[in-house]
């Protein structure tokens, strides 16, 4: 995805949960299945995991209960101890940090945001967003002026002085929100942050971290389990199976070109030209003639002019700049389904 060095960088990460899982990582031969594991009493939580996250980068780690999600993401803050590989945050090698040094790092880039709001019930939506900021020693008036600030961000000014108690699920959740971002980390991490709100709740709360997002540009690691919320939110998507990531990729890709069977099965009920983007399907070689159209359109909403238009390729532009042109039968396959 980038030349530039990634935030998060992990390579052949394990995490074996067991009686003795060094030993037995240092002996297991390459074919071993999960369930060939689970036989000798161990659990692969992760299984040899290498991917990287880039900064300002969005990626969505998605599978079903038990694939793996949540420890991996527990193994990049070090919440858990891995038991192979490496892992390195901002390039450097957290596994062997001193326990002062990982709380450091944790406090000063990490925010973290679960399905649980974990919200202090005796304490207003001011002084919960302010709690961690209380943690690190900073004195009152300049936490207070921060914690308004977030608030304010995530659109609960003039409920600074609720109690969680007074407020509805969605708005508990923009509390926890705003508390992670009011120590400014650089990197957050977010656990199925939205899972236990109503549907609508929920696409309004993915609305407004959509919109966090491209004010804040944070480098963010968000754990789901639904393919739909995926697609919406992601630069990329990781799906695990067993501990092992069975495909990293974008969204367009991995509905277009699904790595295995598995993958497929997560992508055959998606409607693809929802997903897939103009942008994915030019072809440099070919330019196209007549009016351009956006990269960022998706085939959905260009299907009145695929249906209507008469041109074998279709210009597609970036920022007003030629990137080459579409195939319009190609597009039409998957408006349409191929033939």
């Amino acid at each position: 995805m980038s030349t530039e060095r990634p935030v998060i960088s992990c390579k052949n990460v394990w995490k074996l949960f067991g009686a003795d899982p060094e030993k037995y990582l240092a002996k297991m031969s390459s074919d071993m299945s999960f369930d060939d594991m689970r036989e000798d009493g161990y659990i692969a939580g992760v299984k040899d995991v290498s991917l990287d996250v880039f900064k300002g980068e969005m990626l969505v780690i998605m599978g079903l209960s038990g694939s793996g999600k949540s420890t991996l993401v527990r193994c990049f803050s070090r919440l858990h101890e891995i038991t192979g590989g490496t892992i390195e945050v901002d390039g450097q090698d957290i596994m062997s940090l001193p326990e002062k040094d990982l709380i450091d790092l944790r406090r000063s880039k990490m925010g973290m945001v679960f399905q649980s709001f974990g919200l202090l019930p005796h304490r207003s939506v001011l002084d919960n967003v302010a709690f961690p900021l209380e943690m690190r020693g900073q004195d009152k008036h300049t936490r207070r002026a921060r914690a308004l600030e977030v608030i304010k961000l995530v659109g609960l000014e003039g409920r600074e002085e609720y109690f969680p108690r007074e407020l509805s699920g969605g708005q508990q959740q923009r509390v926890g929100i705003a508390r992670s971002l009011a120590i400014e980390p650089d990197i957050w991490f977010l656990d199925e942050p939205f899972s236990a709100l109503d549907p609508l709740i929920r696409r309004e709360m993915q609305d407004e971290f959509l919109r966090l997002q491209q004010l804040l540009n944070k480098t963010i690691v968000f754990i789901t389990h639904d393919f739909d919320e995926a697609l919406r939110l992601a630069d990329r998507i990781a799906i695990m199976k067993d501990g092992a990531v069975e495909q990293c990729d974008t969204p367009d890709q991995i509905v277009l070109h699904p790595a295995t069977e598995y993958v497929r099965k997560f992508t055959e009920d998606i409607d693809k030209a929802r997903v897939v983007h103009a942008g994915v399907l030019a072809k440099a070689d070919q330019p196209g003639t007549g009016d351009p159209v956006d990269t960022g359109m998706t085939v959905h909403k260009l299907a009145r002019l695929l249906v209507n238009d008469k041109r074998d390729f279709i210009p597609v532009t970036r920022d007003g700049a030629s990137i080459g042109a579409m195939s319009r039968s190609e597009a039409l396959d998957i408006l349409l389904g191929a033939e």
